[in-house]
């Protein structure tokens, strides 16, 4: 027991040991990042299809779909994002960032989000189906 800072020798051994058992596991080495701790599906980085005027004629005309795309995406994990949710191999990706905008509706102000937009080019003969 220990009254006013007063340890008994017994104590004062299981405090050793417990204070050594702290001290091994800080020494320890941080974990790497192994091949099962990178996420296999990427189909959290789509988060939309942005159907536009602008979007659908771009897509009757030359095959161009238009997708909403996480902040983080990049034209690589897009490109994996797209093969995987709709089983067609994309030609080329171009990636817009669309700013934040300041807007006046109704007598009050307001912001209008930033987005990350995708255009996603497919070859001549395949389609995505977007409802």
């Amino acid at each position: 027991m220990a009254l006013f800072g007063l340890k008994t020798k017994s104590e004062k051994k299981v405090a050793a040991k417990t204070v050594a058992k702290k001290e091994s596991k800080a020494v320890k080495a941080p974990k790497t990042a192994s091949a099962s701790n990178i996420p296999t599906s990427f189909a959290h980085l789509i988060l939309r299809p942005r159907v536009t005027e602008k979007a659908s004629i771009a897509n009757e005309k030359n095959n161009v779909y238009t997708f909403e795309v996480s902040k983080t995406a990049t034209k690589n994990k897009i490109s994996h994002a797209i093969t995987q949710l709709y089983k067609v191999s994309p030609v080329r990706i171009n990636i817009i960032n669309l700013p934040a905008k300041a807007v006046f509706v109704r007598g009050k102000k307001g912001t209008q989000s930033a987005v990350k937009k995708a255009l996603v080019y497919l070859k001549k003969g395949d389609k995505i189906e977007v409802a």
